[in-house]
């Protein structure tokens, strides 16, 4: 971190004040003894896991040292409120959001935010359904020319997108594909490169394109993809959509059966952090049309049962 001198503290006392200050990346931090600091460390630990961000990505991305974001997630990163904005803007987030407070910005936001406050989860899913019918007002059945799967990676979303496709005759869209040709360059290179927001924004073109060059399709998005709202809200209103649900366990075991060395070495932590990212995001994949668990079935079983889901909504080969 760099320390601005002050014009008007001699130079000998300024230097002596410098050298003896301790910088974020190289003390560690005292044990939290805030709430707020507690509950801030814990809203960036959740952010990072939905964004399926690792805590160094983060860390490059804000350009804070790795132990900082550690003491903070752990609830004892007493930080300035510029480190912050970093760290928000990294998550391509808002530092009211960051905070737990995104519900700032206008009358409007600040009224329904009133209703809203201290609701259940039952009455805040009535309100979501009623403001998503009296804005968008498109049933299940009307938006089956589309389908889209949502989930975790190696919840099958590819191989049963294009096994479907197949019975309905429809174009199968690989959403990471579209990003590579929109961008002219892997996905894996994109993320590297210039960082989970950027390749956010590819998808949520790629999307936007999809939807208004297709009428018919099956789509496999990506699995981060719920932490991008708007780009969600766009495909539940436009697609209908299914989550494919599995173990963390299965999960790990399809992507290293896919060749994909991604996950660590130690299984148990590669388990953890599934959970994590898992959890943080399950509230948003069960805002899809319908949830179907693969655990334990074979690929025929599997897709049988899609195709029958699919069924019972009308939709049937073109």
């Amino acid at each position: 971190m760099l320390h601005r001198k002050n014009p008007f503290q001699p130079a000998a006392r300024q230097a002596k004040h410098t050298a003896m200050r301790p910088t974020p990346s190289d003390t560690p931090l005292p044990a939290a003894k805030d709430a707020l600091l507690t509950a801030l460390g814990q809203r960036v630990k959740t952010l990072r896991a939905k964004r399926g961000m690792p805590r160094r990505v983060l860390a490059l991305t804000a350009n804070i040292s790795e132990r900082h974001i550690a003491n903070l997630e752990s609830g004892a990163g007493n930080i300035s409120i510029l480190v912050l904005q970093q760290i928000a803007h990294a998550l391509d987030t808002t530092l009211p959001e960051l905070l737990g407070d995104d519900a700032t910005t206008t009358p409007e936001w600040l009224m329904i935010r009133k209703i809203l406050e201290g609701r259940d989860t039952q009455a805040l899913q009535k309100a979501h359904q009623a403001l998503t019918e009296l804005f968008t007002a498109r049933a299940p059945s009307e938006r089956t020319d589309r389908i889209a799967f949502i989930g975790l990676r190696g919840a099958g979303k590819s191989t049963l997108g294009r096994l479907i496709a197949a019975r309905l005759n429809r174009e199968f869209i690989e959403l990471r594909a579209e990003v590579t040709r929109l961008a002219g360059a892997p996905v894996a290179e994109i993320q590297a490169l210039y960082g989970s927001t950027t390749f956010r924004r590819y998808e949520r073109q790629a999307l936007e394109e999809t939807i208004k060059t297709h009428k018919t399709c099956v789509i496999a998005t990506a699995g981060g993809l719920a932490s991008d709202p708007s780009s969600l809200h766009l495909l539940l209103s436009n697609c209908f959509t299914i989550w494919l649900q599995a173990t963390p366990e299965e999960h790990l075991d399809r992507v290293i059966a896919q060749g994909d060395l991604r996950p660590p070495a130690d299984r148990k932590t590669a388990v953890e952090d599934l959970n994590l990212v898992l959890e943080s995001r399950a509230p948003f994949y069960a805002r899809a049309d319908f949830t179907y668990n693969t655990s334990g079935r074979t690929l025929d079983d599997t897709l049988a049962g899609l195709m029958g889901i699919l069924a019972q909504y009308g939709v049937v080969a073109g």
